[in-house]
């Protein structure tokens, strides 16, 4: 069945606790306990039924306001049947009271009920039970009728209001949830994020230098085992230790820039072409500091491309143009082409998907191809 507002719930949120401050928690019950104990009070206060009726009445009392505690449970609940007839033995508790002579605990429970049903009940069912509630305070009422119909309608409107009170505090506890869930979220997004930047880091700068120096060190074993002379063996180690330096150095500069730590971009192109014969590096637009991200970027898709020359056109000559532009940056990377070097078969081919990949997150692209010279790869990015 649909739900309408007249079968709709007030929250468990407007219906609970949380969310009220300490000193509403504290009036709450200050209320409670002043009405229990008037309750009481009119109970002791009455003459003309002795003392077993009294002690009666005051375990009347004591049950009415357990049937009170657990209407108010079964209201949190949502249990529209069980509530119902938990205020339905309140009203007959009051009807009791009024035909044993306790006038005053029958009125205060009417209008106990009157308003609570309108505060915590569903607009279908809380209508008929007020009207019930305060329909029978305004019979044995004894005040004037225009009195009584001022109580009563201020009654009603207090009711309501109490529940559109406890209806706008249960919103702002779903939106805090929401917004600590949304929090949360973006908190375990941006650890996945930074995650898979560093793991970005970890495949660029290690990848390549790694599986060189296996290479070198694979043929240095091959050459021992063979008998190969201490010449070409020691050359095999010297390039093995080279490509560790090298390295290391890069991986110093990677955790520098987690750290934040980045040297201008155009000075980190010109150390990286200054270890190669034949490459040279252009810079274009106007310079501009780039977002950390950008920067990386245009970092390593340099040194992927530069190590791609290094291990497929031995001998070629790399131009580098960095260009800024008005809302992006471009890398151009074009080789003059040469022959294969001894490092062609390292690695799978996964530095240029990795640099595409990185560039699509950055909402810009990567290309990758051959010309009519030799190779080019051209990086843009937003920045």
């Amino acid at each position: 069945m649909k739900e309408t507002a007249w079968t709709r719930w007030p929250s468990r949120e407007a219906l609970g606790r949380e969310g009220t401050t300490r000193s509403r928690r504290l009036l709450t019950w200050a209320v409670r306990a002043l009405v229990l104990a008037m309750l009481l009070w009119s109970t002791f206060a009455q003459r003309h039924v002795g003392v077993r009726g009294t002690l009666a009445a005051a375990g009347g009392v004591l049950l009415a306001g357990a049937v009170s505690w657990a209407f108010f449970r079964t209201t949190y609940e949502h249990r529209l049947v069980p509530s119902l007839a938990l205020i339905g033995v309140l009203l007959a508790f009051a009807v009791l009271a009024q035909a044993t002579g306790f006038a005053v605990p029958a009125l205060v429970i009417w209008c106990g009920c009157g308003i609570t049903a309108l505060e915590r009940l569903p607009l279908g069912a809380a209508l008929p039970v007020t009207s019930v509630a305060l329909a029978s305070y305004s019979a044995f009422n004894k005040d004037v009728w225009l009195t009584t119909a001022a109580t009563v309608a201020g009654m009603a409107l207090a009711g309501y209001v109490l529940r559109l009170d406890a209806e706008a505090r249960g919103s702002a506890q779903r939106l805090l949830a929401q917004e600590r869930a949304a929090r949360a979220a973006e908190a375990e997004s941006a650890a996945l994020a930074e995650r898979a930047r560093i793991a970005r880091e970890i495949h660029d700068v290690l990848a390549h230098s790694l599986s060189a120096q296996l290479v070198h060190l694979e043929a240095a074993r091959l050459l021992i085992e063979r008998g190969a002379d201490r010449e070409r063996i020691l050359e095999r180690v010297v390039a093995a230790r080279g490509m560790a330096r090298d390295g290391l150095a890069e991986t110093r500069q990677a955790l520098s820039a987690l750290r934040g730590e980045l040297t201008p971009l155009e000075e980190f192109l010109a150390e990286l072409v200054s270890a190669d014969d034949g490459a040279e590096v252009t810079v274009t637009g106007e310079r501009r500091p780039l977002p950390a991200e950008a920067s990386q970027a245009v970092r390593r898709v340099a040194q992927e491309a530069l190590t791609n020359v290094r291990k497929h056109a031995l001998g070629a000559r790399v131009r580098l143009r960095l260009d800024y532009g008005e809302r992006e940056v471009t890398l151009d990377v074009r080789d003059s082409g040469g022959r294969p070097g001894e490092l062609t078969g390292v690695g799978g081919g996964y530095g240029l998907l990795g640099m595409r990949e990185r560039a699509e997150l950055l909402g810009g692209s990567l290309d990758a191809r051959p010309d009519e010279e030799g190779f080019v790869v051209t990086l843009k990015v937003p920045a």
